[in-house]
């Protein structure tokens, strides 16, 4: 079978040929109002203007004005059905085969900008944020640095995902600075607790899915039909304080610690695009619980890397390669199990997977692991050793599945280090 193929030149490597189609949300540069866009090679493509030239009229989402919204929540309220229609339609539209927007000079001007020429914007208005510990290889890293090899995993973490409750208010777009954040601390040496700027700032290398459609308060959602919730996946860097954490989660985990900043990508990649990419899950023992079985438990093949550029560098250094297919946990066993008690989950919400390590050490997905909670520093091409993230890093994470010919991309989400205030 051919590979398709978009009248759009599209390089090899790009994270977004005709075979990703993510939606985001943008505002063009020269003015207008922000609406929603798909991303196609180093282009845009801007779904209110096809709308409103009736190039969407065979879908159900036409006429209905949820292209020129700043936010996603009403298309994704319209369901999976409607989102295969769009999708089919703009996969079509931008065919190489297909005139209708190819030979239209006008309308490419209209609804094709580069992305240098538009501003990316939060691509859902998130009312809860969920994160997740689903990582055995984090896990069992961190509770042995805490509690020793013996107690490195708690009694309940093979039986059901655990998680906590985020907050959304702070959860930023790619390319937000992060201020350092202060807080209380109790240096190992310390009598008492100190207040002051976090010493151990550290990043998580996550990946989110925002849902789509939700499900009413006190009905589960039954985990065979929880990927049908899901409308795509983003990169999330869940910014951790940990020497604030450490002081203040017992015993009801963090606080202050996490709710500073939670950077997300801007460009939602549809589940129907990781189609090719899903691989068995991990086998899990014991067994779980009914509820959490699934007939054909499956992940994905995500390859993620994590960079850091200091203030002084000239170039990144790739400090972390993981994968997606680490987790323990499926997406859709967190999904069940976050509803299973009644929990209502509603359009634009999103669940992260906590910190993503694999066995290797160059697989671990924070500086917590990296440096081994600061026992062995990292080394950058610059000279400069790290144990934890100092004002003026840049940290940039991305990741994509490698196709025959082409990637499925999400491009990066990142952000600068800047002092405390």
């Amino acid at each position: 079978m051919a590979l398709a193929r978009s009248f759009i030149d599209v390089e090899p490597e790009s994270h977004f040929p005709i075979q990703n189609l993510p939606y985001g949300v943008f505002r063009p540069r020269q003015g207008g109002s922000p609406r929603i866009g798909v991303a196609i090679g180093s282009y845009v493509l801007d779904l209110a203007a096809l709308d409103d030239a009736g190039l969407l009229a065979d879908t159900s989402a036409s006429g209905k004005g949820v292209f020129a919204k700043p936010s996603l929540q009403a298309f994704m309220a319209l369901g999976r059905p409607v989102w295969n229609e769009v999708r089919a339609a703009i996969s079509r539209l931008l065919d190489a085969d297909e005139p209708a927007l190819r030979d239209n000079e006008g309308l490419r001007r209209a609804a094709l900008y580069r992305q240098s020429e538009v501003e990316l914007l939060l691509p859902v208005e998130i009312g809860d944020y969920t994160d997740f510990y689903a990582s055995k290889a984090h896990a069992t890293n961190v509770g042995t640095m805490f509690r020793g090899k013996e107690n490195a995993l708690m009694p309940n973490w093979l039986h059901l995902p655990v998680g906590y409750h985020g907050r959304s208010s702070s959860i930023v777009i790619s390319g937000t600075d992060i201020r350092r954040p202060n807080g209380q601390m109790k240096p190992p040496d310390a009598a008492a607790p100190i207040y002051g700027p976090c010493r151990q700032l550290d990043f998580e290398l996550e990946m989110g899915w925002v849902i789509g459609t939700g499900n009413e308060r006190g009905m589960p959602i039954p985990i065979e039909e929880a990927e049908d919730h899901i409308f795509g996946l983003v990169l999330v860097n869940d910014w951790s304080a940990r020497d604030i954490q450490s002081w203040e989660y017992q015993p009801l985990g963090p606080f202050l610690g996490k709710n500073f900043a939670t950077s997300v990508s801007p460009w939602v990649v549809p589940l129907e695009a990781l189609a090719a990419f899903r691989v068995p899950a991990p086998e899990q023992e014991p067994k779980p619980l009914p509820y959490l079985c699934q007939q054909r438990p499956c992940t994905y093949d995500i390859h993620l890397e994590v960079c850091l550029q200091n203030a002084s560098s000239e170039r990144p250094d790739r400090i972390a390669a993981s994968n997606y297919n680490h987790l323990y946990w499926t997406i859709a066993q967190q999904i069940a199990h976050h509803t299973v008690g009644g929990c209502n989950l509603r359009p634009g919400d999103l669940l992260a997977s906590g910190t993503i390590s694999g066995d290797t050490k160059e697989s671990r997905g924070c500086m917590l692991e990296l440096t081994w909670r600061g026992t062995e520093p990292i080394r950058l091409s610059s000279g400069e050793e790290r144990v934890w993230l100092s004002d003026g890093d840049c940290l940039a994470l991305t990741g994509w599945c490698q196709g025959n010919g082409y990637r499925i991309g999400f491009g990066e989400v990142s952000g600068r280090i800047l002092p405390a205030y």
